[in-house]
């Protein structure tokens, strides 16, 4: 009898419900997009942008951090007080969306304010994306595996983000700054085209009784 190449129980292991794999998948390829940037930034700032120093990408870093964290306070206490996944899924949308134009922004930058409008931009779509997308996850996470689930999508990150800080040291060294930016802007309208594909995953579908709907909750 032949023997199977992987054990039953690997094959068991990475078995997770649909939107588990969809937002994992999502995650995987909106972070691995901006990982492409994370090696090349600050040399970005300094060479490309008319008047930018080592000070200006500190003060960039500090700009958004603090946007980002005062935008996910508040709409995280909006997502939480309307029920249901609509808002939760529109305003992941509105993330993604955001923040691939904040990318292809970088193409036009030239000046420091500019510079610091297009951070102020990816720190409220960052603000957008975590709490949306978080409870979206965590209501469908498999039930007896949320620990694993969760570290799935942490190793995928993980693994996107040094596969792309590899990459994007090689894109911006043989093609320039501006082909890092734009695979970016792709991976992270990439990530709208995946989840608009699957809306029926995540939205209420409507029942035969009106005026009610059917919840997707996972059945694993």
């Amino acid at each position: 009898m032949k023997k199977k190449f992987f054990p039953i129980g690997i094959r068991k292991m990475f078995r997770v419900n649909r939107v588990v794999k969809f937002f994992v998948l999502s995650d995987f390829m909106f972070l691995g997009g901006w990982g492409l940037v994370a090696p090349i930034f600050a040399i970005f700032v300094v060479e490309d942008v008319a008047g930018a120093t080592i000070l200006t990408v500190g003060a960039l870093a500090a700009v958004y951090w603090f946007v980002n964290a005062l935008t996910q306070l508040p709409v995280a206490l909006y997502l939480d007080r309307k029920e249901g996944e609509r808002d939760d899924f529109h305003a992941l949308i509105f993330s993604l969306l955001l923040s691939g134009f904040a990318s292809l922004s970088f193409l036009v930058v030239d000046t420091v304010p500019l510079l610091f409008l297009v951070i102020f931009l990816k720190a409220v779509a960052f603000g957008f994306y975590t709490p949306s997308w978080s409870a979206i996850f965590s209501r469908h996470l498999d039930r007896k595996r949320r620990a694993f689930d969760w570290s799935l999508d942490s190793t995928s990150v993980s693994v996107a983000s040094g596969v792309a800080g590899l990459l994007g040291g090689v894109l911006a060294n043989f093609f320039g700054f501006q082909s890092v930016f734009l695979f970016t802007g792709a991976l992270s309208f990439g990530s709208v085209m995946l989840l608009l594909s699957v809306p029926h995953l995540v939205l209420p579908e409507p029942s035969r009784a009106r005026g009610t709907f059917r919840d997707h909750t996972p059945r694993t």
